[in-house]
Parts: structure tokens; C-alpha cells; sequence
């Protein structure tokens, strides 16, 4: 998962103030509460913790600004004395608003939402162009798309006349077909969707997807039902096209996402599991993950479920870090020893692993429970990550045959 959005984070020293919201719109919202009066209960919350009025002044502008959703969903506003940093609509809407002024901001929840969402492009076709709505954490873009060619009809005519004007026709169908799949590729350059949902007319769709580059091909899928007519929303898992879509297309939908966020954890969680099993590229626990972070050789930072919860703290362990994305250490004495004296943090270990993953633009997954190995997630402390190079300095994992062999192999780590 890309958790390059929270780059703007980086450099500011904090304290931060963090809102999680309820962003469903006041007609679909339980006990039918409006995003305005969710804000004023976290402002207040934010004040009572010792927030600034300006700061607070700042979230209100983002935190009211409409998120144009329709359906079940959250937002995540993040500022400090400068100004909103982070401003983004999370596919899920949180089981209670949360309202924090710390020198820490909420990291985790905010990337465990976001594991959620997918960066996606839906295209609503017909024989005449086509909608573009392109979704993700960074909100909705939608543009209508007019291909060239408007000789698409099939009038009644005598025999040869007509036959001419259907071969016409379907001459123009190509073209078009041709025409929106260059504007496809174009989106998808642009934008860089995860996955691109194909939609509309029955000929036009198979017309398009045959004519799309192969990078786009790659991305694509197709999901009958939908129809031009208007921005698709994406709101509770679901994306419709068009004001004339129904339920059924929606739900199609959301089983097209969540069937994409699967094979997306599972690549990088089959990347572990082999990286692990052959003791080169992937490493597990927190003390070898902060080795490889601070040698900047991480792909992925991998987190056990319960991290995102916020019931897994790494149990009250810290780590310190630096200005510098490669400063991480388990002791201030080791980032002092490399000269480092300026900037220095202690941080709790989830939080400052998280925030050295995106200063070096590394991913973030979260293991289910079971889906490694040993062990409730099967990564010693919770955590582990998978590489972007391996050599002889890179700490080596043991594998452990028996239930208690995780434990057993990190002490003999720690003391060795």
C-alpha cells in the first residue's frame, strides 16, 4: 500500500492535532448527525487539549468542505502551526470520531483506513465516448470524454445504401472503440490507478480493453451494469457510474475491490513468506527491521493486524529517530554515535517504523492474523519487511520449527 501521501508530515516537529471523521452525508449517517456537528464536538475536544485557535481554524476549513461521496465514508485532517498537512477521504468511516492534539500524530489509524482504498479509475462507456471518475485517498476527479466519430447509428434504408451506411457504422464504432482507449492510457499514465474498472456499453467495453496498452491491460477489469450519466462515487467499498445505476452494478463493484485488495496484500505477504523461508530479502522483528530501515533497504514495512487497531503498541517499546529518513536507532546513543545531535525523537516503535518506511517511500501492509507463519501473525514483535536489495549486512533470519522458536531466536539476537 502507498503511504506516500503523508510525506507532508515529514520535517514539521509537531505537536499535531488529528480528526477522524464521520464524512457520510447527514441523510445516509447513523443517528443522522451532520459533518458539521461532528467537527464542532472535535474541535472542542481539540481546544480542551490545549489546540491554538489558528490551528483549529485551519482543520475547519477541510474538515467542512465537501468530500462529494455518497455513501459511507471518512475523513482524516491532520495540522500543525502551519497549516493542514494531511486532508484525505478514507474508504471506511470510523466507529467513533477521534479528536487528538499530541507531539505524535495519529500515524496508525490514518494508514490502516487508508489500507483500504484503492486508487482506482472507473470508465462508463457508450458507442460515443465515454466518464472518467478517478478515486482514491486524494479524492474524485471526473471528465466527460466525446469521441470523434458521430456516424454510429444504423438507420432503415434500402438494401445497398443501407449496407453502406452499417459499414460506416461500424467503422465508427472501431474508431471510437480505438479513441477511448488511447484516452484510457493517457488516464492511466497520469493518474497511475491501481485498477481500472471498464463499464458500459456490451460491444464498446470488450472493443476498448482489446485496443489499451499492456501496462493498462494489466490494471483492467470488467464489471457489466454500469452506464454514462455521471461521476461514479465511491463511498462504503462501492463505485457506481452514472445516476442510472442500481445497487446490483455497486455491488459488483465492491467485489472488484475487494478482490483487488486481496491479491495486493497476498503478493506482498507471499514475498515475506519466501523471503523468510529462504533467509534472504525479507527480515521479522523490530530490532532487524530498524537495521534494513536505517540502511534504507525497504520495499515494504509489514505490520501484524492488531497494529491498526491501535491495540498493538509493540508494548511500550520506543524508538529514536532523526531528520534524516535513515535515522532510526533502538537507543539515542546509536544515532549520536553516527554524529547525529540535532532533531532527535523518541517515539513509540509502530510510529517511528512507520514514519521511516515513508520517508524512504516504502509501502505498508497489515498481516492478518495467521497469514505468515508462527505465531499470532507469524512475525516475531509484530513486524517484518521485505527488501529492495540483501547482502552480507543484512541481518539473517532463523527459521523457527517450533511455537516457541520465535521467541526463543529474538533473545538470541538481542544478545548476540
Amino acid at each position: 500500500m502507498k503511504i506516500d501521501w503523508l510525506k507532508p508530515l515529514l520535517g514539521h516537529p509537531g505537536p499535531f492535532a488529528t480528526v477522524y471523521l464521520d464524512a457520510t452525508p447527514s441523510d445516509k449517517a447513523v443517528a443522522d448527525r451532520d459533518v458539521a456537528n461532528r467537527w464542532r464536538a472535535a474541535r472542542r475536544s481539540l481546544a480542551a487539549q490545549g489546540a491554538p485557535d489558528d490551528v483549529l481554524d485551519s482543520m475547519e476549513e477541510a474538515a467542512r468542505r465537501p468530500t462529494w461521496e455518497q455513501g459511507l465514508h471518512g475523513r482524516v485532517v491532520i495540522a500543525d502551526d502551519t497549516g493542514v498537512l494531511v486532508d484525505r477521504v478514507l474508504h471506511e468511516a470510523p466507529t467513533s470520531d477521534v479528536a487528538s492534539w499530541s507531539n505524535v500524530p495519529e500515524l496508525l489509524q490514518a494508514v490502516r483506513a487508508a489500507d483500504e482504498s484503492v486508487e482506482l479509475l472507473v470508465v462508463a462507456m457508450d458507442r460515443k465516448g465515454a466518464d472518467f471518475t478517478r478515486t482514491g485517498v486524494g479524492g474524485r476527479r471526473y471528465e466527460e470524454y466525446t469521441a470523434p466519430d458521430d456516424e454510429i447509428a444504423k438507420p432503415g434504408s434500402p438494401a445497398v445504401k443501407r449496407a453502406r451506411i452499417e459499414s460506416r457504422a461500424e467503422d465508427s464504432w472501431g474508431r471510437n472503440a480505438a479513441a477511448i482507449a488511447t484516452e484510457v492510457d493517457r488516464w492511466v499514465e497520469e493518474s497511475a490507478p491501481e485498477l481500472v474498472v471498464l463499464t458500459g456499453d456490451v460491444r464498446t467495453v470488450p472493443g476498448v480493453r482489446e485496443r489499451v496498452g499492456l501496462p493498462t491491460a494489466e490494471l483492467c477489469v470488467e464489471v457489466p451494469g454500469g452506464v454514462r450519466g455521471g461521476p461514479a462515487t465511491l463511498g462504503g467499498g462501492a463505485a457506481s457510474g452514472g445516476a442510472a445505476n442500481g445497487g446490483a452494478f455497486a455491488e459488483r463493484v465492491a467485489e472488484a475491490l475487494d478482490s483487488y485488495r486481496e491479491r495486493r496484500r497476498e503478493r506482498v505477504l507471499a514475498e515475506l513468506r519466501q523471503g523468510l523461508g529462504r533467509d534472504e530479502g525479507a527480515v521479522s522483528s523490530v530490532d532487524d527491521v530498524v537495521a534494513v530501515l536505517s540502511r534504507a533497504q525497504v520495499a515494504e514495512l509489514v505490520l501484524a493486524e492488531e497494529y491498526g487497531t491501535g491495540n498493538g503498541q509493540g508494548n511500550g517499546r520506543t524508538l529514536w529517530i532523526g531528520p534524516e529518513p535513515v535515522h532510526i536507532a533502538s537507543d539515542r546513543s546509536d544515532l549520536e554515535a553516527l554524529g547525529v545531535r540535532e532533531g532527535l525523537e523518541e517515539l513509540p516503535a509502530a510510529v517511528a517504523l512507520v514514519r521511516a518506511a515513508i520517508a524512504q517511500d516504502a509501502g505498508l501492509t497489515f498481516a492478518p492474523e495467521g497469514s505468515v507463519g508462527v505465531g499470532a501473525s507469524g512475525l516475531v514483535d509484530g513486524v517484518a519487511a521485505t527488501l529492495r536489495w540483501h547482502d552480507e549486512h543484512t541481518p539473517h533470519e532463523l527459521a523457527g520449527a517450533m511455537s516457541g522458536d520465535d521467541v526463543r531466536l529474538r533473545g538470541e539476537r538481542t544478545r548476540g
